[in-house]
């Protein structure tokens, strides 16, 4: 796959850059591919009982942050910064990362944040609400109509229909820990990395983009949305790795 490429001068900058010619990134994706897949297995076979309830929440929770971190990591690949070296192995890495977080077609995702990131907050961006409802709820509706599809759905219901049929798993497990950190996650995303960064834009014209992360601790922002509040900082330097971000943020005094 053939990544496009900003007309910004700044994107080329060496920021970033630093130590991407390692297999850094993988191996960060890998752990959260890993991580996650280990645990969600482990949360769908284990029989909920009265002395597990006191573990959901932390284990929905956990859940929500890997899922999360699936995208990123997608994310991540349609920049080609999980592994600059072989963009082979960078855009396969994401697929797979899409595919896992709710079979999302990787290509498509690649067109379509770029086009966030070639016309932000206009009409052709696909993240922006465009005019329409500003205030969240609407605007997440709004934002996730343009992602997802009916087929998509219908696959999906399909394959996890078919995963609880043949792996025996319960109902309530598969509700607890897939189908509610996927809805958490989606709106984890949407909250810190476009409602927050791009809410308050009014014309069709570039603005600097807000910085939620401004006044959080580094482990708070990681939790948050692995650093994506530092959302000014991704769109300045699209090539740097969301695990530098606040590094770029406190070497420019962006924050």
């Amino acid at each position: 796959m053939v990544m496009p490429q900003f007309n910004n001068a700044r994107s080329t900058a060496t920021v970033g850059h630093q130590g991407q010619s390692c297999a850094t990134g993988v191996w960060i994706a890998l752990i959260i591919l890993s991580i996650w897949l280990a645990s969600l297995v482990w949360l769908l076979t284990t029989p909920l009982s009265t002395s597990t309830c006191l573990l959901i929440p932390v284990s929905v929770l956990g859940q929500t942050f890997l899922k999360t971190g699936l995208f990123i990591t997608a994310h991540d690949a349609m920049h080609g910064v999980v592994y600059p070296s072989n963009l082979r192995i960078n855009h396969g890495l994401g697929a797979i990362a899409a595919y896992a977080y709710a079979l999302f077609p990787y290509k498509q995702l690649v067109r379509k944040h770029w086009l966030h990131h070639r016309y932000p907050e206009c009409a052709l961006d696909p993240d922006f609400h465009n005019g329409r409802d500003s205030r969240f709820i609407p605007w997440y509706l709004n934002f996730m109509g343009k992602y997802w599809s009916w087929q998509q759905f219908t696959g999906l219901a399909i394959t996890v229909g078919g995963i609880s049929y043949l792996g025996q798993i319960c109902p309530l497990n598969l509700l607890l820990f897939w189908a509610l950190p996927l809805v958490l996650s989606s709106l984890q995303l949407f909250y810190f990395g476009t409602f927050l960064p791009h809410r308050g834009v009014k014309g069709r014209h570039y603005q600097p983009y807000q910085n939620p992360n401004k006044k959080l601790t580094w482990l708070v922002s990681l939790l948050t949305c692995y650093h994506f509040g530092y959302h000014h900082e991704h769109h300045t330097y699209p090539q740097v790795p969301w695990w530098q971000l606040p590094q770029v943020a406190a070497r420019f005094n962006l924050a």
